[in-house]
């Protein structure tokens, strides 16, 4: 039953964090919090060795330190640099390059579909929901918990948490 619940907690807040996102384009402290609890029960769970539980937390705190970076750019919103740090821990070093990697593409990809959006798709005030219509309002950004999400869901399986959790 532990098992259950600790191999879902990642899936279920990176969606949770990507629906935020695109809704509100927020993505609550909680979540990122979350998730880091959730990565010490998980590590505690499957007996993840000090050193390696560690490696987690060096590439967590690099990919929160290159957040700040791209915020303070306004390259990036604060939720934003959270999540992906928060998903960087869960990833390690083994997967943290592929990681980043997806994210990347999937934000090009999210980008360039907001940008047809705002250019080549009329919206009336009264039509959509306040989300889409704010979401077609150019200067407001990219709902890039989206591509966060994403990338992490899709490295997920591979990570050790998943192998040793899955039952």
């Amino acid at each position: 039953m532990i098992a259950h619940a600790l191999l879902m907690t990642f899936p279920m807040a990176m969606a949770f964090a990507a629906a935020n996102d695109l809704f509100t384009m927020k993505i609550p402290n909680k979540i990122s919090v979350a998730l880091i609890a959730a990565f010490v029960l998980a590590a505690l769970y499957i007996r993840m060795p000090m050193e390696t539980a560690l490696m987690h937390a060096g590439v967590g705190a690099a990919a929160l330190a290159a957040g700040f970076v791209m915020f303070s750019l306004r390259l990036l919103g604060g939720g934003d640099a959270k999540l992906m740090a928060a998903g960087a821990l869960w990833m390690g070093p083994e997967h943290a390059v592929f990681f980043i990697a997806y994210m990347t593409i999937f934000g090009g990809l999210l980008s360039a579909a907001v940008l047809f959006y705002r250019k080549f798709i009329p919206v009336a005030a009264d039509a959509v929901p306040g989300w889409a219509a704010r979401l077609h309002v150019q200067g407001t950004g990219i709902p890039y918990g989206i591509a966060i999400a994403a990338s992490g869901l899709l490295m997920y399986p591979s990570t050790a948490f998943y192998q040793a959790l899955q039952l």
